[in-house]
């Protein structure tokens, strides 16, 4: 068993393939806008059927705001590691940290020698590999004294200037399968990335071992590499095999991974826009839930303290009223008390109009300060608290391209269909996009409006009424300012002074969304975790 108690986090790995060129972009977009942490794509440099992978990366960096990007994995033997560390240096500066290095020995030598690259033995491709590592990480080191030096048997860098810093620490992972590459994962890299396709069973037990090995003999804690899966499969409403079946049986075989072989990041190998979806409302979620469960009704020492959205207890920013010190929001071992922060409202308004009266709304019942709550509790509250998360950094992804139609970057067109395909934007959301995301995943049996957690709140305790009411009609009134951003888009182009009314719509929804997300978390983080959904 090895838990290595990483916060988990789920990617998507997507084809560069050039026939469509906006499709691959448009699926990035999509894997952020339904809550992906990574977005990853295939590099392979001599297929002519495919975008360069590097230049792909920097298009979606600039049409996407807080997923991660990484190419999985970069092959090594066409892309010269010095250039290399400045291309991902330069990258993750531009896109605010948000970019990782997957490195692979190389593979396809036939097509890698035709297009000029140095054919390499296994052993050759390690030593290498090795090299270029060093190559990298020194090139980032700004600190040292002296330029880069690595005079080895296949690079060879000899006083070139150091620079850039990358603007977060990037994380190293290599795609290893074999003892060699393994061993020098556990040396020298921050992650392992094999895909679950190329793995016999045990292999990843064996692979765990042979890299914790080889840690400990370089000074490191095993801890210190994360470990990365790439999978495939399908959703079927039957279960036919692993990873072949209906989303719970995908959350349920994933979470054992996760607590079994230590995989902490979950990246689904898939160009199907459902999917995506599925893989991110369902399974994710559902992941989360299980592995939080096991790991607080475990040992103290195995408590998370997790770092992304998703996780179970709340991560507040410093600073922020009502931020509490990290031991504050960690979920104890067993029943405890409710670790789930919700985000308070900063105050700060943008318009001058407004929807509703705020010192009109009611409060609910106040909670039971001797009231314990069990880990699952904890977790159904927190994921109220990430949704919104999620709206939350849609909206700012609207302003960026409320600022991008200002530029001329992109018209009002495309923006109204970026819109409309936004969370925020969908019918259904005034239902709950908590319940349409996550009783999906506990109760698929039932309609939407049957598992509304709404509806169920109502049963539960009859205090909360005035409360509930009030949020339905706070619903339905950002559906209405969802309408004002939606006709400024249409004005843009024939109002003189079209921008200013779209800034002005959009100041609006935020001050409302915001107000509103801020309000529901307050009343109903507590609620949610004493009453459970079903």
């Amino acid at each position: 068993m090895s838990d290595y108690g990483h916060p988990l986090t789920f990617g998507a790995f997507l084809t560069p393939s050039n026939a469509e060129p906006g499709r691959v972009v448009g699926l990035a977009v999509l894997a952020e806008q339904v809550g992906f942490d990574l977005v990853t794509f295939q590099d392979h440099p001599y297929q002519p059927a495919f975008l360069d992978t590097w230049t792909l990366m920097s298009f979606v960096a600039a049409r996407t705001g807080t997923v991660r990007l990484a190419a999985n994995v970069t092959n090594l033997p066409l892309r010269p590691p010095a250039v290399l560390a400045r291309a991902v240096a330069s990258l993750d500066l531009l896109s605010g940290g948000r970019v990782e290095l997957g490195l692979g020995a190389g593979a396809f030598w036939e097509a890698i020698e035709a297009m000029g690259g140095r054919r390499l033995s296994p052993g050759q491709g390690v030593r290498a590999l090795a090299e270029a590592i060093d190559v990298i990480r020194q090139v980032w080191d700004v600190d040292a004294r002296g330029g880069v030096r690595v005079d080895g048997e296949f690079h060879r860098v000899v006083g070139a200037k150091r620079g850039p810093a990358p603007a977060h620490d990037v994380g190293i992972w290599l795609g290893a399968y074999k003892p060699r590459m393994l061993a020098l994962t556990g040396r020298r890299a921050d992650g392992w990335l094999p895909s679950l396709g190329y793995l016999q069973p045990g292999d990843l037990g064996r692979g765990n071992a042979i890299i914790d090995d080889a840690a400990r003999e370089a000074g490191r804690d095993p801890g210190d590499v994360r470990r990365l899966l790439n999978v495939t499969g399908r959703f079927a409403a039957v279960g036919r095999g692993p990873l072949d079946g209906p989303a719970e049986q995908w959350a349920e075989e994933l979470a054992d991974l996760a607590l079994s072989d230590g995989v902490s990041t979950f990246i689904l190998g898939s160009d199907d826009p459902e999917d995506l979806r599925r893989f991110a409302a369902e399974v994710a979620p559902a992941v989360r839930e299980l592995v939080a469960a096991e790991r607080a009704g475990g040992t103290a020492a195995a408590a998370v303290t997790p770092a992304t959205p998703g996780a179970v207890e709340a991560q507040p920013t410093p600073g922020d009223a009502g931020a509490q010190p990290p031991d504050a929001t960690r979920a104890p071992a067993g029943a405890g008390s409710l670790a789930v922060a919700p985000t308070p409202d900063d105050g700060v308004r943008r318009s001058a109009i407004r929807v509703w009266d705020e010192t009109t709304r009611p409060t609910g019942p106040a909670p039971d300060p001797a009231r314990t709550y069990r880990p699952h509790d904890q977790a159904g509250a927190q994921h109220l608290v990430d949704v919104h998360d999620g709206l939350r950094a849609e909206l700012a992804r609207l302003y960026d391209l409320v600022e991008q139609v200002g530029a001329g970057l992109v018209d009002a067109g495309t923006a109204r269909s970026h819109v409309n395909t936004m969370t925020i934007r969908q019918n259904k959301w005034t239902l709950g996009t908590y319940c349409e995301s996550y009783c999906r995943v506990v109760t698929t049996h039932h309609t939407l409006e049957d598992r509304g957690i709404f509806p169920h709140l109502r049963r539960g305790d009859d205090r909360l009424g005035p409360v509930l009411d009030r949020l339905e009609q706070e619903h339905h009134a950002i559906h209405d300012v969802l309408e004002r951003v939606d006709r400024a888009l249409v004005a843009f182009v024939s109002v003189a002074d079209g921008m200013a009314e779209l800034r002005a719509a959009v100041d609006l929804l935020s001050d409302t969304l915001l107000s509103h997300l801020a309000y529901e978390e307050r009343e109903l983080v507590e609620p949610i975790a004493r009453l459970g959904l079903n």
